[in-house]
């Protein structure tokens, strides 16, 4: 089966960066709908639109088509006295950045210094030009509910449980997260 709108492709993957350093070893594979439902890089779809099992390549995509250009504007320092605790280098916080007409931004905690905290509201690999080594292992036609839903279910996929609910108290500022 070719990949096309509407199936589900599974990808074993590689992730570096421009200079070959590896960033993510893709010990799962990567499972997404196909079609331009923003379950992966666009140019990731460009590439793997219209292959079949087997096809394997590696593509570079540059920041403006991944995840945009570093903005130092949503670098924020805040009063460590306004983060809950513990608190740790690489936690995660949900808060509004400047000008953003109140957009939710996760904020990643970079420093730590005795009363400040250092928040980067950029994507970790903003910036960077990415390389991706593909290798499609899977293509099937996506289900009714899947194509409904907008994105894959079942194994590597989203479930619609409950265990995800946020269980954070009403009025909370910042939501946490720990980076794995």
């Amino acid at each position: 089966m070719k990949i096309a709108q509407n199936t589900v492709v599974s990808v074993n993957y590689k992730l570096s960066d421009a200079q070959n350093n590896l960033i993510e070893d893709g010990a799962q594979p990567m499972v997404y709908l196909h079609g331009g439902y923003e379950n992966t890089l666009p140019k990731i779809e460009e590439e793997l639109d219209g292959k079949e099992v087997g096809y394997s390549s590696t593509i570079q995509i540059e920041p403006e088509d991944a995840f945009g250009d570093y903005d130092p504007s949503l670098l924020k320092v805040e009063e460590r006295s306004r983060l809950p605790e513990p608190l740790e280098v690489g936690m995660q916080f949900e808060g509004v950045a400047e000008g953003s007409e109140d957009e939710p931004t996760i904020f990643t905690v970079t420093e730590i210094a005795d009363d400040k905290v250092v928040l980067d509201g950029n994507h970790p690999l903003a910036g960077m030009a990415l390389r991706f080594d593909l290798s499609v292992i899977d293509v099937r036609a996506a289900t009714e509910e899947e194509i409904a839903h907008g994105h894959v279910h079942g194994a590597h996929g989203h479930h619609h449980g409950h265990d995800d609910m946020d269980d954070g108290e009403e009025g909370d500022h910042f939501r946490s997260q720990p980076l794995n």
